[in-house]
């Protein structure tokens, strides 16, 4: 795992979903510990695909749950 890539990643959800730096961590939940819905989960993921230039599927959401299958979807792209 790359920090500079999970810093980009991290300065994406707290931009989006008005959390702190230090609340995304890898094992945040986003409905849990993020207060984050499904609309939020969408809008984090185009703009992680913006910064990360890669493409995911809606099913692919499916089950993520936590900051860091979110992560390890996102990097897996690349």
């Amino acid at each position: 795992m790359s920090d500079e890539a999970f810093e980009r990643f991290r300065k994406c959800a707290v931009d989006l979903l008005n959390v702190t730096p230090e609340q995304v961590t890898m094992e945040a939940k986003f409905g849990d510990d993020l207060d984050a819905d499904s609309l939020d989960l969408v809008e984090l993921v185009m703009a992680l695909e913006e910064e990360f230039d890669v493409t995911v599927d809606e099913s692919e959401l499916e089950g993520i749950e936590t900051v860091g299958q979110a992560y390890e979807l996102i990097t897996s792209k690349n």
